[in-house]
């Protein structure tokens, strides 16, 4: 058995991420001592393998917990998608290399993009996703936005992100748990609803936890509400769902 800062030392990840990961249901440690401290046995490390493998291939939190979690999980299988994308990366990482070498070789801008291609990585990499991925919250997310154009995936991401500047906007004036944040956690949920899966209060408290981890969504969040409102959207979310 590791400890959890053994892990750390060990693999490069944060304490502070092997906890989210421990909230959010992704990595749980196999025991924990009389004083609550987090214990790891080599099944839980082989997990977090394949959740940094999963990682590097740019797979959100939320698919890899559902992939890992899937009854029908193949370790072998996904190993073996795992080293034909990295290997896709890899192919495609040195073609751009070549590219920018030939500009610096030749001192004459190269108007071809080609090098830039990633549609065969990002169509093998969601038929990965597809064959793992099939929860309820997935299969109506994948059903919403079968028909959609991408200027209206957009636009709908969009909105989501003006939901999180109104949160900053208030963020200096208003506790996580007052009514008027209270009011755009609801605003949040149904609008999550109504564009991509039935966003339940265990989901909702699920996403607030990975709003306030470091990463992609909490950088995204800063950006549209200003700095600090990843961790007031969290707080807002974790009082609401208390509640």
């Amino acid at each position: 058995m590791k400890t959890v800062h053994e892990v750390s030392a060990q693999t490069g990840v944060s304490i502070r991420t092997l906890q989210y990961y421990d909230q959010i249901g992704l990595l749980s440690p196999s025991m924990r001592t009389e004083a609550g401290y987090r214990l790891y046995d080599g099944t839980a490390l082989e997990r977090l393998q394949q959740i940094l493998l999963f990682r590097e291939l740019e797979f959100s939190l939320d698919e890899i917990r559902t992939i890992l979690n899937a009854p029908a999980f193949d370790r072998e299988k996904a190993l073996t998608q795992q080293i034909e994308l990295l290997t896709m990366k890899k192919e495609r990482l040195e073609r751009i290399i070549a590219f920018a070498r030939e500009i610096q070789q030749k001192g004459e801008p190269n108007m071809n993009f080609d090098a830039f291609d990633s549609e065969q990585i990002e169509e093998y990499a969601a038929r990965a996703k597809a064959q793992w991925g099939k929860t309820e919250a997935y299969a109506e997310y994948e059903k919403k936005a079968a028909h959609r154009s991408a200027a209206a995936q957009q636009q709908i991401a969009a909105g989501l992100m003006d939901i999180f500047t109104e949160f900053g906007s208030i963020r200096e004036s208003a506790a996580a748990d007052s009514p008027e944040a209270a009011a755009l956690v609801q605003k949040l949920q149904a609008y999550i609803t109504e564009h991509y899966y039935h966003c339940t209060d265990e989901i909702l408290a699920g996403l607030g936890a990975m709003y306030a981890a470091d990463g992609e969504f909490r950088q995204n969040i800063d950006r549209a509400g200003g700095e600090g409102t990843a961790d007031f959207a969290s707080r807002a979310i974790a009082a609401y769902c208390k509640h």
